[in-house]
């Protein structure tokens, strides 16, 4: 894949989110958003439970439809894209737990490859070379022959990460990716991911409650409330008051001076 260097590619969108509308039954999670993701940028999305942040991974992962709205990934339409196209620009990392007995963590990291490969399924060299890169990069080599089944949560998440490297996507879409993990592998995954954002100019975004991470990492955050989208770099949500917005309602406050959060007295 060609790399795009984030000098020669900011403010160019790989996502856009024209007049989008999320919801399910009669229930609207938000409506008329209108966003674009850029290349070379890593994007936390956060907001509180039940906003939309996985419903809204998943519309543009291709896996549900919008109830209103379009959504274009390089340009085109989603919904004119085949599985197979799409599987070639995004890869998606869900919360769903991989529990298969005796499926080798290299087999599964080899299911990223599918788009790539022949009808059988068969790897190749350059596709099992990917997939040692890709287990290499979440450090999980050695675990390659190891059973699905005996690993850890947060070993589990290592996995799947890595299955959406092999899959080698522009694009790479991540519910939660560090909810298993501890703090120092938390900071680890994410400084990894916002290497291959700037590195490679993927597109990267990722929903988190982390909202240290958010503002400590990324270049922008994404964020629901209110049936409502806010976007920006972290220093315009802080600046706007629009990051205090999550706790509404709470005994909490944003504290701008230290940017962290507080008990109100």
């Amino acid at each position: 894949m060609k790399q795009r260097s984030k000098s020669d590619t900011e403010r160019i969108h790989v996502i856009e989110l024209h007049g989008l509308t999320l919801g399910y039954g009669e229930r609207v999670l938000f409506e008329r958003a209108d966003i674009g993701f850029g290349w070379g940028e890593f994007t936390a999305l956060v907001g509180r439970n039940g906003t939309g942040k996985s419903t809204l991974l998943r519309t543009i992962a291709g896996l549900r439809k919008p109830m209103n709205g379009e959504i274009t990934v390089d340009g085109r339409r989603l919904s004119d894209m085949s599985a197979r196209e799409v599987a070639e620009k995004i890869s998606f990392v869900s919360t769903e737990e991989v529990r298969v007995t005796n499926l080798r963590v290299a087999d599964a990291v080899g299911l990223g490859r599918a788009p790539y490969t022949n009808w059988m399924g068969t790897l190749g060299k350059q596709d099992r070379a990917k997939v040692q890169e890709s287990l290499e990069l979440v450090g999980m080599s050695g675990f390659a022959s190891k059973a699905m089944d005996t690993l850890s949560d947060g070993e589990r998440q290592r996995v799947m990460i890595a299955r959406a490297l092999a899959q080698d996507t522009p694009i790479i879409l991540l519910d939660e990716p560090t909810a298993f993990l501890d703090l120092p592998n938390r900071y680890e995954i994410c400084l990894l991911l916002r290497e291959l954002a700037h590195i490679q100019g993927k597109s990267i975004i990722f929903s988190t409650h982390d909202l240290g991470i958010a503002l400590e990492l990324c270049d922008t955050i994404a964020m629901i409330e209110g049936e409502r989208f806010f976007y920006g770099t972290a220093e315009k949500l802080i600046d706007s008051g629009e990051i205090q917005l999550l706790f509404e309602g709470t005994p909490l406050r944003f504290d701008r001076e230290t940017n962290s959060v507080r008990l109100n007295k």
